[in-house]
Order: structure tokens, then C-alpha cells, then sequence
């Protein structure tokens, strides 16, 4: 298990975007440093800390993809494991956005 602090929500001009986005970085980069090639993902602050379930997906999608791309050699797996159907339905959306905006 890789324990991350995830960004609170406080409207999204404290910096929020940057720190979620760095909770998957950090995250993905400790699995990789310790040979762990299979990560679950949940949907990382959109509970308690209120991030937007739509918004939070937009990044953490983003960012997977990123890493993926940057370390195709290195993680087999990654998995979202979400909540309820509201999440999966934001995260599925993320996907697609991430999937027709290749260019």
C-alpha cells in the first residue's frame, strides 16, 4: 500500500490542481521505484476533502496516462477503483476525453 495526501478543496485557486496531480506523480513514482508493476488508483480526494468528482477525474486520467507513457517499461496495471457509479461515470468520461484528445 503507498499512502498519499490528496489535494482539499478550497475552489481551485489554492493550488489544488498542482497538488492532486502530484499525489498520482508521487505515487506512481514510489510503485516504480520498488518494482511494484500493478496499482490501484482510488478517486483521490473526492470524498472528505470535497474535491469535484469531474474534475478530480479530468487529472488523476491525465496524469496516469502521463506516467504511463513515460514509463511504458515499468507498471503492467493500472486500475481506478471508484466508489459508486457517479465516480466511474466521470472517470469513463475522463478516459474518453483522454483517448480522442490524443493529438
Amino acid at each position: 500500500m503507498i499512502h498519499t495526501v490528496g489535494a482539499v478543496w478550497h475552489g481551485g485557486n489554492r493550488g489544488e490542481p498542482e497538488l492532486l496531480a502530484d499525489a498520482y506523480r508521487n505515487s506512481s513514482n514510489v510503485a516504480v521505484k520498488n518494482g511494484i508493476r500493478t496499482i490501484a488508483f482510488p478517486s483521490i480526494s473526492t470524498g472528505i476533502y470535497s474535491y469535484p468528482v469531474d474534475k478530480a477525474a479530468t487529472i488523476a486520467v491525465k496524469m496516469v496516462k502521463e506516467f504511463c507513457i513515460q514509463y511504458p517499461d515499468d507498471m503492467d496495471i493500472v486500475r481506478f477503483v471508484l466508489f459508486d457509479a457517479d465516480t466511474r461515470r466521470a472517470y469513463g468520461h475522463a478516459i474518453y476525453e483522454a483517448e480522442i484528445n490524443q493529438g
